[in-house]
């Protein structure tokens, strides 16, 4: 029976060499370490499988929770630009009508102004007519009595 060894390098054994019962005795002990290398390979190429698998696996996970945060990411961006655009809106809203209602109150405040100017302006006019009318009456008041002396003086001398 050839060994191990033999068949790992593809050597051909002698009849002398199996009939010998020293060399199968010796060669049974180098035959289980042999078999327990065998298994011993097998097994690390197991665990290295296994582990390949594990290594894969974990890989998955990972890019499976990546997309799960970048989806949340994105959900909270997308949130907070709503709000943002919403809260623009209401100030931009808010903003129109604080404007409408300054000019509003500046139009109410303009045309107030405007017709107090023209009163004031009328009762001034109508101040300065009025003083003038008076101003002119009294000039001819005092002319007609400047003139009036003046007859009654020019009568006196001219009797």
């Amino acid at each position: 029976m050839p060994t191990q060894k033999k068949k790992a390098k593809n050597v051909e054994v002698t009849p002398a060499e199996v009939e010998e019962p020293k060399e199968e005795h010796a060669a049974n002990p180098l035959d289980e370490v042999m078999s327990q290398a065998e298994r011993a390979y097998a097994a690390y190429m197991d665990a290295e499988r296994q582990v390949a698998k594990a290594y894969h696996e974990n890989e998955m996970q990972v890019a499976k929770a990546y997309r799960r945060a970048e989806q949340q990411a994105d959900r909270t961006y997308n949130n907070a630009v709503v709000k943002a655009m919403k809260e623009r809106e209401e100030a931009m809203a808010s903003a129109a009508s604080a404007r409408e209602a300054a000019i509003k109150q500046a139009e109410a405040e303009y045309t107030s102004t405007v017709q107090a100017a023209n009163s004031a302006c009328e009762k001034a006019i109508n101040n300065a007519a009025s003083n003038r009318e008076s101003t002119v009456e009294r000039a001819w008041q005092v002319r007609d009595e400047t003139i009036e002396q003046a007859w009654q003086i020019y009568s006196k001398i001219a009797r």
